[in-house]
């Protein structure tokens, strides 16, 4: 009898992870520039900001190559603007259209990601306890906060971690 091999735990960030936020920020600034003078600090408090965002470049296509792969449990793990009750619910939404039912029941809404327990967490950012997670942190893509590249700069980058020799 073959032994069951355990799965890694995998949460994984959607804005600027998985989400193109800056893109969707940007186009909304194009079509409306007075939000830039309404929101100039809290683009995340847009309305319908979160509605239908372009995917970062390779994204969904990774995360379904580590799901094919068997080696991994994977989680969404996201935080939404308090003062922006819709952003859970389009988010919600974003992952089915992107990934049908793979993340099904399998979304974690948190401004606390320091107390998901798992293996690695793919995030561009530290805030909201990403810098606390007590798994292996992957920053991933631009750090718009320190206005540089993080260690893992693309989704290609992540697959060579994850999934050494596979790729």
């Amino acid at each position: 009898m073959r032994e069951k091999k355990e799965k890694k735990i995998v949460f994984i960030d959607m804005d600027g992870v998985l989400v193109d936020f800056k893109g969707q920020m940007e186009l909304f600034y194009t079509r409306d520039p007075s939000l830039k003078n309404g929101y100039p600090d809290k683009p995340d408090e847009i309305p319908d900001i979160f509605k239908d965002p372009q995917p970062v470049e390779g994204a969904v296509e990774a995360v379904k190559k580590l799901h094919r792969s068997e080696n991994f449990e994977l989680f969404i793990a996201t935080t939404t603007p308090w003062d922006n009750p819709d952003a859970s619910s389009h988010k919600r939404l974003w992952i089915e259209t992107h990934f049908g039912d793979l993340f099904r029941k399998k979304m974690f809404i948190t401004h606390r990601k320091d107390l998901l327990r798992g293996d690695y967490l793919i995030d561009d950012r530290l805030a909201n306890g990403a810098a606390e997670f007590k798994g292996e942190l992957l920053s991933f893509g631009w750090a718009y906060e320190d206005e540089k590249w993080n260690q893992y700069r693309t989704w290609d980058d992540i697959l060579k971690k994850l999934l050494p020799g596979i790729t």
